[in-house]
């Protein structure tokens, strides 16, 4: 018996530990295969990058978000990593069945150590193969998180983990029998009900057992290790080393997810001056080598675990959006197409190949074929990813918030969407008429710039516009950026007129721009077109910088004399896409500014006793966090305060709120585009409001408000929400709650002011 575990154990260990040398040394040529990136963007800060990591593991960050499954995760990880010096001491026992190792073997800690994590790992995974058998795509369907996961390898890695688990215990109860013990004692904490188990069995049998079983235990994990380096593209097991280096080389080192501006779009590595491209330069990514090298290290992280599309708002209405699908599928067709690339395959920006026939003769024919598949593509045209995945996605970050490995999903797919528009010009035609109402308006809904200033003949108060009333900001505390929405959008329009009315009565001196401001351009961005938004961008920094007293030099940069400091430019926003283009992304193009949205003034208000809610508004609330407030910005509070502090209203809480808020259907430009797949997202999210049976629901952006009444509208029409059910901004409720009509005179600053509409 010892002989036959001796070479059967050595025979696993050297092929195995072979073919995984070689699959670490394909991995790393398969990572290279990607563009570079931006000097020290993925390396700057070591040392907090470093406590990213260490944080983001040993506490499970992310993972422990979903209670007992995160913990289950967290014991087998620690098991993992921790365990294997039993995996040594197993290989001695091959040898001499009461073998233990050096210093440590009888060591008490060590020993307690074991019987704890050994336990901890088994029934961790026991745990996981629990879950993950409740909620099998068979029984879920689309529900299930797993519906489209490799489940053969799935299975495969936990029978492994169970296996390697219970032959831990396994031995700890042979080693106490071996050893004599006759009575409970620490060292066997847990196994000493297998100690008993085996205690009558002869000293020949023990060791014969012991023998088998570290056999078993070697042999398994060897087998584990040659399985998953044959298959490179394994994630749901190679995630277990590469989630560290990608962790460590996340967008942001301390930690922070890579959600609220995009990265500059690049070309080799390198920011791309659209004024003047070189003529190598790349737009966007239209083959999978094309993605940095920080994009193939995400696709080959991958773990398959569907947190991401269980949260995806696409996913959960039916349409073919799967932020996990999307991610395996350009994980598959980088590992497939990889051989031809690493022999010099490819194209070059004129389309010829860069190998000969000779050079790419020992390519194997699948990866030929797999470099013929366009990466943009229907079914019948054998894409990796087809156009309407690929135009599903409102970039609401829910994907990247939720993934335990800090895959950058919403960069990788504005990337493609980029080429598409860029190059290709191939997106859906609704969108079209926004790009032409931004170039030639300013603005998506087309309308002329005069217009930005109409609705201020709606209020009884003076607002002062630069270039106008004032010269400058300086005379002011706040700009107040109004957006598109908020100037030309009916129903967002109440909001601002009771934003400015709010700031009016508690006194705060501030001012809007003059009405030659352009969008941000944060749709054109979102959707692909990069060009227009850097165009526009550039526009309203040179615009700002100059309305905060900068000046600038002939190339439109601001001179050092007139800088002033970030804290000196502060800007206002109802819009949470506004207010994450001009924090985020305007840094980008020159524009350094204090940016904060209107809720957040609005409760320092209230805290500072400047507004002083006292008419009770009656009424169930529930409240809808917009996206690019909340994952994007992670501004959760201030409108929760808000609504706590307007006497008579009673909050509840939709089931998907705050991290996991459901998205209202118009971030990433589709705000422009039609639904035509499955159930429309704002229709899902209202359903779920409903459900609750409110009188308001609120929310503080106003594409979300737009969204949200429509769809409370068409429900109404239908018979399925009541004719009450009111759609408002937190601010309308703030005002209505702010003035006292049973004071005729009213407070001093809001005298004349006109009390706002509610939205119906």
């Amino acid at each position: 018996m010892q002989l036959a575990a001796i070479i059967v154990s050595l025979a696993f260990v050297t092929v195995g530990t072979a073919l995984f040398v070689r699959a670490v040394g394909e991995l790393f040529r398969y990572v290279r295969l990607g563009q570079p990136v931006p000097a020290g963007s993925r390396t700057a800060n070591p040392y907090r990058r470093s406590v990213t990591v260490v944080k983001e593991f040993l506490g499970h960050t992310r993972m422990n978000r979903w209670g007992v499954i995160g913990v289950a995760h967290w014991c087998v990880a620690m098991g993992f990593y921790t365990l294997l010096l039993t995996l040594a001491n197993a290989a001695g026992q091959l040898f001499r069945a009461h073998w233990v190792l050096p210093v440590l073997g009888h060591w008490l800690p060590y020993e307690l150590f074991v019987e704890v994590i050994g336990t901890l790992t088994a029934a961790g995974i026991a745990v996981l193969i629990v879950i993950r058998q409740l909620n099998l795509p068979s029984r879920a369907g689309r529900k299930s998180r797993f519906a489209g996961s490799k489940s053969g390898q799935a299975y495969f890695v936990e029978s492994v983990i169970l296996t390697i688990g219970l032959a831990i215990m396994t031995l700890r109860g042979l080693e106490g029998a071996l050893a004599g013990v006759e009575h409970w004692e620490p060292a066997y904490l847990v196994s000493y009900a297998l100690v008993a188990a085996f205690r009558g069995l002869d000293a020949a049998t023990l060791e014969n057992l012991v023998h088998l079983v570290a056999m078993i235990k070697i042999s398994v994990s060897f087998l584990w290790m040659i399985v998953v380096s044959l298959n490179t593209n394994m994630g749901v097991a190679w995630h277990r080393f590469l989630a560290f280096p990608n962790i460590w080389f996340k967008r942001n080192a301390d930690g922070a997810t890579a959600l609220g501006g995009l990265l500059p779009m690049t070309s080799g590595g390198k920011p791309i001056d659209f004024a003047d491209p070189g003529d190598d330069d790349v737009f966007g990514v239209s083959q999978v080598e094309q993605f940095s090298w920080k994009g193939l290290l995400d696709f080959s992280t991958c773990t398959e675990c569907g947190r991401c599309q269980s949260q995806c708002p696409a996913w959960n209405t039916g349409k073919p959006l799967s932020p996990k699908l999307l991610i395996m599928s350009l994980r598959d067709h980088a590992h497939a197409k990889a051989p031809y690339l690493l022999a010099g395959g490819g194209k070059t920006t004129e389309g010829e190949e860069k190998a000969s026939a000779e050079q790419l003769a020992g390519v194997p024919a699948a990866a030929l074929a797999e470099a013929e598949r366009p990466l943009i593509g229907t079914a019948e045209e054998g894409g990796v990813i087809d156009p309407d995945v690929l135009w599903s996605c409102t970039t609401c970050g829910a994907c990247v918030e939720q993934c335990p490995v800090d895959i950058e999903h919403v960069d990788h797919i504005v990337d493609m969407r980029r080429y598409q528009v860029m190059i290709e010009s191939a997106f859906p035609s609704e969108a079209g008429t926004m790009l032409k109402n931004l170039e030639k308006k300013g603005n998506p809904w087309g309308l002329a710039k005069k217009q930005r200033l109409e609705w201020l003949k709606e209020v009884d108060f003076e607002i002062p516009v630069v270039g106008r009333d004032i010269e400058d900001l300086t005379e002011v505390e706040y700009l107040y950026w109004v957006g598109c929405a908020g100037a030309l959008e009916d129903r967002a329009k109440k909001t601002t007129k009771a934003f400015a009315e709010l700031l009016h009565i508690a006194g705060v001196k501030f001012a809007i721009m003059g009405g030659d401001e352009k969008c941000t351009g944060d749709s054109a961005r979102r959707l692909g077109n990069e060009p227009l938004f850097q165009e526009l961008g550039m526009e309203n920094v040179m615009s700002l910088n100059a309305a905060f007293g900068e000046e600038t030099d002939d190339d439109g940069n601001v001179t050092e004399e007139s800088k002033k400091p970030k804290s000196a430019k502060k800007i206002v926003a109802t819009c949470p896409h506004c207010l994450n283009t001009l924090g985020n992304e305007y840094p980008q193009l020159g524009g350094d500014y204090e940016v904060i949205h209107h809720t957040q003034l609005l409760q320092h208000l209230i805290d500072d006793g400047k507004l002083i809610p006292v008419t009770p508004v009656e009424g169930l609330i529930t409240y809808h966090d917009p996206c690019y407030l909340g994952r994007h910005n992670k501004i959760y509070t201030p409108p929760r305060e808000i609504i706590a502090s307007v006497p008579g209203l009673r909050n509840e809480e939709m089931h998907r709120h705050k991290e996991r808020g459901f998205c209202c259907g118009a971030g990433g430009a589709r705000m422009w585009m039609e639904e035509r797949i499955g159930k429309r997202i704002n229709n899902e999210r209202v359903d779920e409001a409903l459900s609750l049976n409110p009188d308001i629901v609120s929310t503080a952006c106003p594409f979300c408000l737009v969204m949200l009444t429509d769809s409370v509208n068409g429900k109404k029409n239908e018979g399925k929400a009541k004719e009450t059910i009111q759609v408002v901004d937190v601010s309308q409720l703030l005002l209505e709650s702010v003035k006292t009509p049973a004071d005729p005179a009213g407070p001093p600053e809001s005298q004349d002011a006109a009390q706002p509409e509610r939205v119906n």
